[in-house]
């Protein structure tokens, strides 16, 4: 009965990978025929002219087929491959490498060997495609080379073998399977939108690649069978690959959906033919407009009409009912209407709702319809018409534009055995809306042509001030590290990157480590120094000042480009013959968009204010140290053993604890906090600790702390550390576990910094803690036992002459946001015996930022924190995580539970507690415009209108900007208790939204609201959060994630936005964008089934969830 499964199963259970037994001839099939292929090696070149040459007197070449276009000489010795002119018959070069200067190992690989020879690949599916797709980006997969009975999907991990096409060196794969699946049995179908479902609420399929029997279709409760594979599906991390219902559930015929009723709702039945059209057009906010629908009976019977109302799709009640005008005798009394009429006309609202009598002449045979009922602006009226064949009724509807954006409604008109709906749609628009249009059309800028090589430049260069603090003069140890030229090759030539590092493909190990990340930095730096080629300035006019050149920067404010002091800026004059005068100047001053130049003294003075092209260069500090840092891992003996048992643990062996004191039971320190108390990280304040240990994952904006007595040995600086935190420390100053790094998880709100500090406090000897102090000094850091710093700012002490060892314990705050060669600056440091490593972070929130599409698809953004916690033996077992390796803090200190719940769920396995005070989080739960109170959570559905301007790519929305901007006047300026305007944060992922946003806060006396991305709010907490999720386009096909969400379809910054909020959260958004993305669509749902749902029309599925609900009572 299910053979196509059971077919699939089976081989589902027999070995993964098919044996290859492919000769040379096999792998280059459908390719050019061998015998039109030569590979050699040791040719010499023979002849040599100004961009051409011969190997061996037989093989033509040019300069452009020279691996990294090193320079050749006659005589030079060389590998090649080349290929045979159909044309002409003659021989010529499509790749040509001088044989000693290969990348980083002399050519230790053949060019033949590389082009037939199958590698190892893991990567994930980055694209699809008819005929194929691509791994990684770079690797091509054809379909042939699929793996019997696997269908592909976007995300998939997979692995590979490929070889290098020696006709364009390009890397295609030969073969592609999952890289890992298994099976589940008697599990249930959670959820359904569209082609898409989860089963488990934790494995993910799609109809498009799922393997089902014939006449099935998986419904939710539905009991399946699965087998799945790995995948990155959103929050989800695997994917079904075929399903097959249990015996038992089975359930062949699938009922019909409520998106289904609709359709029939929408057709015209019983020979009545019913307008269709429902535009009410733009309106502006607070104006009304009327539209009549015409009822045609076309049928030989009459119809009766008993009643009218509206679906409710739109939650601010836009549309009403104004009145029914007919030829025939109405059945309703006179005496009920005029009873309700002037009912109605002792509200506070009858004048506005009043419609005066309009007569409407019939265009068909010219008669006055006499009889006519007006309602006073009614959602529902229930009466009966008789429709006669051939008459006509008409319904007249007024829309009140109340809520800004694109709204529908369903007009029901129900008749005797049948009801037949019409869409209503209105676009509602407001004044400051048209503040924010665009300045003008968007038009990508198009990559300037790159001009020809000047014959000659002239460098004048700046004198380099001397430091500010002498004593900072150091030494600069750091090689220069210079990017390979084969590599800038490659990537300048959208190139394939496999075929210069084949080490990209493997899984990462310790003898790849070195060569993978160095390959993978030195593409972020190309990235970044593609990325400054496209802020050049050209014609820039300069402002001469007394000590500086000042320049303007447009767009430096939001870091486009990115600038620091110090930072090397050229300041290019054409001159004459070809000849270029090149000033090399440096940043002295940044004053938000003007930027203060130290030029050549001669050249500021004879500076008459003539244009300058602007060229950035990129700073490769960080870059270098992280080379450097990288090549601990290349050393042998005791460092390089040291460095594997960090980075690659695969066992626990149980060192000596280095703590071994007795813990005092102090009954006042492990008392329970009550729920609705608030403990000391919640505002950040502590008792009885002589150092400030504020909390920035549980920050205040005010309060200083007194100077407290230092506890006892045995007792803990912060007595109200709840059990999870104080286990940490225990572990932490014990280190057995050592020299693995040791993982404190932790979660949004749940004060891991504070517990780092706890731990630290612990960890100084009580001797060296009088000469515990801050300063910049990097000499005096050199002698002192604790030393605060950034990851990249550690590597300062490699100018200082220390060696790895010299530190016995590593705290890495916020490890989830370091790349690993960032990591890996301090941890070198650390001491090879005793050294504890501590990693603190949380794997679920934002990682490192990573520009570079191809170095991410590659694994740089893959912090070692994530990476760790993927590894068995940081990984989360039924029964939990091994604690003497990972702590995970469950009480949350920050949020209400109503915006806890959610995250919880999706992110912790609904593991977080509440803890947070009271008086906080419940401060705004009766804010009137609340929907439901008690529940402070509002999603705000806006079909707005997404938009770009000038050469700008990014996005905005000013329907969203407007609605963002009313909620911080209701909440900073309602009249009773009003919110501080530092107390609200705003979330938008683009930063022109953030720039419209701003203009409009300004123009109400709100501009110390903050305003920015979620990355500029991760670690931080305000009482009140509004997000504005921008893209709003739902032409784009919804399976294109990326093209219609853009960075919103991204569960680790949905997770950041909605964890920081203490006591509001408010999101604006098209809901019928949010909800093709797994994180929003359960947030919708969450609101939707609260009640914390407002504005637009609902997309179907969350308008299902409610007809759903009412069926079943």
């Amino acid at each position: 009965m299910l053979t196509a499964v059971r077919c699939v199963l089976s081989k589902l259970v027999s070995p993964l990978w098919r044996t290859v037994v492919a000769d040379v001839e096999d792998v280059f099939a459908g390719t050019t025929g061998m015998e039109d292929i030569r590979h050699l090696r040791g040719s010499v070149v023979s002849q040599l002219c100004l961009d051409y040459g011969m190997i061996d007197d037989a093989i033509y070449f040019t300069s452009a087929e020279v691996l990294g276009g090193v320079p050749l000489k006659e005589g030079d010795l060389v590998n090649c491959i080349a290929v045979r002119d159909s044309a002409q018959g003659g021989w010529k070069a499509v790749r040509v490498e001088k044989s000693a200067d290969a990348w980083e190992d002399g050519g230790r690989t053949s060019l033949e060997a590389d082009s037939v020879q199958l590698r190892p690949l893991i990567g994930t599916v980055t694209s699809l495609n008819g005929d194929g797709g691509y791994i990684n980006q770079t690797t091509y997969f054809p379909r042939c080379s699929l793996w019997e009975g696997y269908e592909p999907m976007k995300g998939d991990w997979v692995q590979a073998k490929y070889y290098i096409n020696p006709t364009q060196w390009t890397t295609q794969a030969h073969s592609v399977a999952p890289l890992r699946y298994c099976r589940l049995d008697q599990v249930r179908v959670t959820s359904m939108y569209g082609n898409n479902g989860v089963v488990e609420d934790s494995v993910f399929f799609s109809l498009d690649s799922l393997l089902l029997p014939s006449h099935y279709q998986p419904l939710p409760g539905d009991m399946v069978n699965l087998v799945m594979v790995e995948s990155s599906q959103s929050l989800y991390c695997w994917r079904a690959l075929c399903m097959a219902p249990c015996l038992q559930s089975m359930n062949l015929s699938a009922t019909a959906l409520p998106e289904a009723k609709l359709q029939n709702i929408l057709e015209n039945k019983g020979g009545l033919d019913i307008t269709d059209y429902g535009q009410f057009g733009d309106l502006m906010i607070g104006e009304k407009r009327e539209l009549v629908i015409w009822i045609q009976n076309k049928s030989s019977e009459t119809h009766r009409l008993t009643c009218c109302d509206f679906s409710g799709w739109d939650s601010k009640e836009q549309f009403t009912l104004v009145s029914v005008k007919g030829s025939t005798s109405l059945r309703q009394k006179r005496q009920s209407l005029q009873e309700n009429c002037s009912e109605s006309e002792n509200g506070s609202e009858s004048s506005e709702k009043q419609v005066s009598d309009v007569k409407e002449v019939d265009k068909e045979n010219g008669e006055v319809l006499n009889e006519t009922v007006h309602f006073p602006g009614v959602r529902r009226e229930e009466r009966e018409v008789d429709i006669p064949p051939g008459e006509r009724l008409s319904v007249a509807v007024a829309c009140q534009a109340k809520s800004l954006g694109s709204c529908a409604e369903l007009l029901l008109l129900h008749f005797s055995s049948f009801t037949i709906g019409r869409r209503l749609e209105v676009t509602v628009g407001s004044e400051e809306e048209n503040l924010l249009q665009p300045s003008g059309p968007y038009s990508p800028s198009d990559a300037r042509l790159v001009s020809t090589m000047p014959a000659h430049v002239i460098t004048v260069s700046a004198p380099k001030d001397a430091p500010r603090l002498i004593k900072r003069r150091l030494p600069c140890f750091l090689p220069n590290y210079p990017v390979p030229q084969a590599l800038r090759d490659c990537v300048e030539a959208q190139s394939d990157v496999l075929v210069v590092q084949p080490c990209l493909g493997e899984l990462l190990s310790p003898s790849n480590i070195h060569a993978r990340f160095s390959t993978l930095i030195w593409l972020e730096e190309l990235h970044a120094e593609k990325e400054l080629r496209e802020f050049t300035i050209y014609g820039a006019l300069l402002r001469k000042g007394a000590a500086y050149l000042h320049l303007e920067v447009l767009g430096l404010a939001e870091g486009r480009p990115s600038l620091n002091i110090g930072d090397r800026i050229l300041l290019k004059k054409p001159q004459c013959n070809e000849v270029v005068m090149e000033y090399v100047g440096y940043v002295a001053e940044i004053n938000d968009e003007d930027v203060s130049l130290r030029v050549n003294s001669d050249f500021q003075r004879s500076y008459l204010g003539e244009p300058l092209d602007v060229e950035f260069s990129y700073n490769r500090l960080t870059m270098r140290r992280c080379h450097n840092a990288l090549e601990q891992t290349k050393q042998f003996g005791e460092t390089f053993l040291h460095f594997c048992a960090v980075l690659f643990p695969s066992r626990v062996t149980v060192q000596t604890p280095q703590w071994t004191g007795k813990w005092i039971d102090d009954p006042g320190q492990n008392k329970t906090t009550e729920v609705n108390e608030a403990p000391a990280m919640g505002n950040g304040q502590l008792s009885s600790i002589s150092i400030n240990m504020k909390s920035r994952a549980t920050q205040t904006k005010d309060g200083t702390l007194p100077s407290k007595p230092i506890p006892s040995k045995g007792h803990f600086f912060n007595p109200v550390l709840n059990p999870p935190q104080r286990e940490a420390v225990k572990r932490i100053l014990s280190g057995e576990c050592r020299p693995i790094p040791y993982v404190l998880f932790g979660p949004p709100g749940t004060g891991k910094t504070i517990t780092l500090i706890e731990a630290i406090l612990q960890s100084i000897p009580e001797v060296l803690r009088l000469y515990s102090k801050a300063g910049e000094d990097i000499r005096h850091a050199s002698f002192h036992r604790i030393v605060v710093s950034t990851c990249s700012s550690a590597g300062l002490f490699y100018n200082t002459g220390l060696q790895v060892g010299h530190f016995t314990h590593l705290f890495l705050d916020e490890a989830g946001q370091a790349t690993e060669p960032e990591s890996l600056i301090p941890m070198s440091l650390v001491s090879e015996r005793d050294g504890q490593i501590v990693l603190a972070g949380d794997p679920c929130q934002l990682g490192p930022v990573v520009k570079s599409k191809l170095a991410a698809a590659f694994g740089l953004g893959v912090s070692l924190l994530e990476r760790l916690m993927a590894n068995p033996l940081y990984s989360r077992q039924d029964w939990g995580y091994n604690p003497k390796l990972v702590t995970k803090l469950i009480y949350n200190y920050r949020s209400h539970e109503a915006l806890l719940t959610l995250p919880s769920k999706l992110f912790y396995q609904g593991e977080l507690y509440f803890k947070a005070p009271r008086a906080i989080v419940d401060s705004l739960c009766q804010w009137k415009t609340l929907p439901k109170k008690g529940f402070p959570l509002l999603l705000h559905g806006v079909r707005g209108t997404e938009m770009r301007e000038g050469n700008n790519p990014s996005w905005f929305n000013p329907v969203e900007a407007v609605q963002v901007m009313l909620y911080c006047c209701q909440l900073a300026k309602k009249l009773y208790n009003p919110v501080n305007a530092s107390d609200i944060g705003i979330i938008a992922p683009y930063k022109k939204q953030c720039e419209k946003i701003r203009v409009l806060l300004g123009k109400v006396g709100l501009s110390d609201v903050k305003v920015g991305s979620v990355e500029e709010f991760q670690g931080q907490e305000f009482l009140v959060i509004i997000m504005s999720t921008v893209r709003s386009n739902e032409s784009v096909e919804s399976d294109d994630l990326q093209s219609a969400l853009g960075f919103l379809a991204n569960p680790k910054r949905f997770n950041v936005a909605v964890t920081r909020p203490k006591a509001l959260l408010l999101i604006v958004g098209n809901p019928h964008i949010l909800v093709r993305d797994p994180c929003f669509r359960a947030l919708l749902q969450y609101c939707f089934i609260n009640g914390a749902y407002v504005g637009c029309d609902p997309p179907p599925c969350l308008r299902d969830i409610e007809i759903v609900a009412e069926e079943k009572a």
